[in-house]
């Protein structure tokens, strides 16, 4: 038999990972006392190598048992979180608020606009969480520096949005361009795919006082200069909306492959507006944060998060209103059709 000293234990924790009542364990008392009758003189540090060899090994299995378990729960937890999300995209589009699931095409849309579709629903419920932490918030008057943590979170929070969106553009700028992604309320003050910077902030002003004259000068100051850039991105939109009209309407039947040609490459440049006005509308937000204080920050990205879900239930109710109003509505249109119907129209041309 080899000197106690190099005595070394016949299995590692990394080959058997056993538990604690394996078979092996039952083997290792009946190990011991052969080893010890070699000389009394090395029993006590041979135990004590076994021993702190076992406890690694125990040790070792342990967290190998954690790290399994952690694993199969976050696997869990992303399959839970993954289903909730489909089932709230397609109850969405069964409600309508998306209207890509209730497109002209039979509701097909690309799959890059499906993923934002699904990315955009799972923003939307952060937005809550991170709305119902700026709420607590204010109404606990946390310190400054607590309530600023939550804010710069909130920042963070719409800077995703803008990420989403620049994947999305590249993908299905027309998803974006259209407003399919959002509420039917929402989309009647869509501008490039988004809320005018200018806009927002004239939204803004009334619910911010009291405001110093130096905020006063820079909010002015802002919405001045979002407005001519927003001017800008328009301008520059229509003109390449009338180039793309002249490309396709000019030239002959013949060359049509290469007028398509020339008009997809202009139509290209639809993604770079959508993204400076993606662009202007996050520099806008990062502005007032820093022009506002903390406190003003957080009511401010409250009244946003607040306005635009009003507009999301008001898109809600107006898609399921009683089917017995609608049909009255239309009957009293189609009576009041019936009526203008009844009355001859005057004859302009009587003295002819």
């Amino acid at each position: 038999m080899a000197d106690n000293d190099d005595f070394a234990y016949p299995f590692h924790v990394d080959d058997y990972h056993f538990q604690e009542q394996h078979p092996l364990q039952q083997e290792i008392p009946e190990l011991l006392p052969t080893v010890s009758r070699k000389g009394s003189t090395s029993e006590k540090q041979l135990d004590a190598k076994t021993l702190r060899r076992l406890a690694q090994n125990r040790e070792a299995a342990r967290k190998s048992r954690l790290r399994k378990k952690a694993y199969v729960q976050q696997l869990e937890s992303s399959r839970i979180k993954l289903t909730q999300l489909e089932q709230d995209l397609q109850r969405a589009r069964q409600q309508g608020l998306f209207l890509g699931g209730c497109s002209g095409v039979g509701g097909n849309i690309s799959p890059g606009a499906a993923i934002f579709d699904m990315e955009y629903a799972r923003w939307l419920e952060d937005d809550h969480r991170h709305m119902s932490e700026l709420r607590t918030g204010l109404q606990a008057h946390l310190s400054d520096g607590d309530l600023r943590v939550i804010v710069d979170r909130y920042i963070s929070h719409y800077d995703e949005i803008f990420r989403l969106k620049g994947v999305a553009a590249k993908s299905d700028v027309f998803h974006l361009v259209t407003g399919m992604w959002s509420t039917p309320a929402e989309r009647c003050f869509l501008w490039m795919g988004g809320f005018r910077p200018s806009e927002l902030i004239k939204m803004l002003t009334s619910q911010l006082d009291p405001l110093t004259d130096q905020q006063i000068v820079g909010i002015c100051s802002l919405q001045h200069s979002s407005q001519q850039a927003e001017e800008a991105l328009s301008q520059g939109l229509e003109q390449l909306q009338q180039s793309l009209v002249d490309t396709i309407a000019s030239g002959q039947i013949v060359d049509g492959m290469q007028q398509m040609a020339v008009a997809l490459g202009k139509l290209a440049n639809l993604e770079g507006f959508v993204r400076q006005a993606d662009n202007l509308r996050q520099q806008t937000l990062h502005q007032l944060r820093r022009i506002l204080t903390v406190r003003q920050a957080a009511r401010c990205f409250l009244v946003i998060g607040e306005y635009y879900g009003r507009l999301r239930a008001l898109s809600s109710l107006w898609a399921s209103r009683p089917r017995e109003s609608l049909m009255g509505e239309e009957n009293a249109c189609q009576t009041g059709s019936d009526l203008q119907m009844v009355e001859p129209p005057p004859n302009h041309f009587s003295n002819f």
